[in-house]
């Protein structure tokens, strides 16, 4: 079965078709920039956009920056307040004219690598991270998901600590790799010391660098790259439309 996924982050959406028996993209990725924060009729025209390229008739799955209970759209990060409180599925039916699933665009990624990537087979407590714009988070144990579980904004010193320790963060403030490991493991120490998990996933761009700070880690759990790499999101989303 193939399932159209897409990924929404703060910049763009991603997607390409999916082979859910194999966890292969089908397809060369497609990328709509959009703003950030993103009204939505932009980025409902950006769905509508990639269906279009695809020419795509059959499912389709989304990764959502936000909380989503149900298909319903809850609590909205970087991509804006205009997207809170509305019925997810029946906005991205209405634009893509397609048989619609939705879920928090985390919890998506971890749903790949759990079935396809890093944390296949693994029973225990298990961690997915994407550091990026922000940093997002999925909860698992025993193979099961605990949706919408928002680790990125735990509270530190007044703010959400993904604004301490996001991959965007170390752009901004031009850190080194040493530097921003260094505000990673403050943020892995509050995590471990919460969840105790026994494998942490790292998604996001900066896993393909891993080479260059997981040994800069200090962490109790083993510390993997996720094996989907920036796939993971599309794939994940593409698993949600199943």
């Amino acid at each position: 079965m193939k399932v159209l996924g897409i990924d929404i982050g703060g910049s763009s959406f991603k997607a390409a078709p999916v082979d859910l028996r194999t966890g292969r993209l089908t397809g060369e990725r497609f990328r709509v920039p959009v703003s950030s924060p993103c009204p939505r009729a932009e980025g409902l025209a950006a769905a509508k956009q990639i269906v279009g390229h695809f020419r795509w008739k059959g499912r389709v799955g989304i990764g959502f920056p936000g909380i989503v209970r149900e298909g319903r759209i809850g609590i909205v990060g970087n991509l804006g307040a205009e997207w809170e409180n509305q019925n997810g599925v029946r906005l991205f039916t209405g634009a893509t004219g397609c048989r619609v699933g939705i879920a928090n665009d985390a919890d998506a990624a971890g749903l790949a690598e759990m079935r396809f990537g890093a944390g296949q087979g693994r029973a225990g407590t298990v961690l997915m991270f994407t550091f990026g714009t922000g940093i997002g988070s999925a909860l698992f144990h025993r193979g099961q998901l605990f949706p919408n579980a928002e680790l990125g904004h735990i509270p530190w010193a007044g703010q959400p600590i993904e604004q301490f320790a996001s991959a965007a963060v170390k752009t901004k403030l031009d850190l080194d790799w040493a530097e921003w490991a260094g505000r990673v493991n403050v943020y892995l120490r509050v995590v471990e010391r919460l969840f105790s998990p026994e494998l942490i996933i790292v998604g996001g761009g900066v896993s393909q660098d891993h080479k260059a700070w997981f040994k800069l880690l200090r962490t109790q759990a083993k510390v993997v790259p996720a094996k989907l790499h920036n796939d993971a999101g599309i794939v994940g989303a593409a698993l949600v439309g199943e």
